[in-house]
């Protein structure tokens, strides 16, 4: 692994530790150069799914892209490295699981929305604005609205109540 400060590629293995049940480890290492102190994640990679863009377009998934777009929307927000990776491995897991050779990208924006949403109401608004191409100050009123909403199916209305 080359080190981030110097380039230097020797380096030791401080610490590891399993995350997500054991779908990533996560090391700390230390460059024997400079004694710079870094963090890798090592996980199982998500291969031959292809993305439908909404165009039609096909491209491989880009777990780095993907990525760009959460730490984007957590941007300026409290939450750690670890945390936003934990993001995306949950959004890849789910990918994974649900589709084999295909995946559109509305459904991997659906995904991602719903776990911001449950995480950081502004990163979810953020990400939505992006994802469904906000145009007037009307959407993001809209989006926030949505947040009030609350999911909870297990507590149904009477009528008259």
């Amino acid at each position: 692994m080359r080190c981030p400060k110097c380039g230097g590629q020797d380096d030791k293995v401080i610490d590891s530790r399993s995350s997500r049940e054991g779908a990533t480890i996560r090391r700390r290492r230390e460059c024997l150069k400079c004694g710079h102190r870094f963090t890798t994640y090592e996980e199982i990679e998500h291969t031959h799914l292809m993305v439908v863009k909404r165009d039609g377009r096909r491209e491989a998934l880009n777990r780095d892209k993907l990525m760009a777009g959460i730490q984007k929307a957590f941007e300026k927000r409290p939450i750690s490295n670890e945390q936003l990776h934990d993001i995306g491995s949950r959004v890849l897991d789910q990918i994974t699981a649900e589709y084999e050779s295909e995946v559109p990208s509305t459904a991997i924006g659906e995904m991602v929305m719903n776990l911001l949403r449950e995480v950081d109401e502004v990163a979810y608004v953020r990400y939505a604005s992006v994802y469904r191409r906000f145009q007037e100050a009307t959407d993001f009123v809209q989006a926030v609205k949505k947040l009030e909403i609350k999911h909870d199916t297990a507590t149904l209305r009477l009528p008259g109540v």
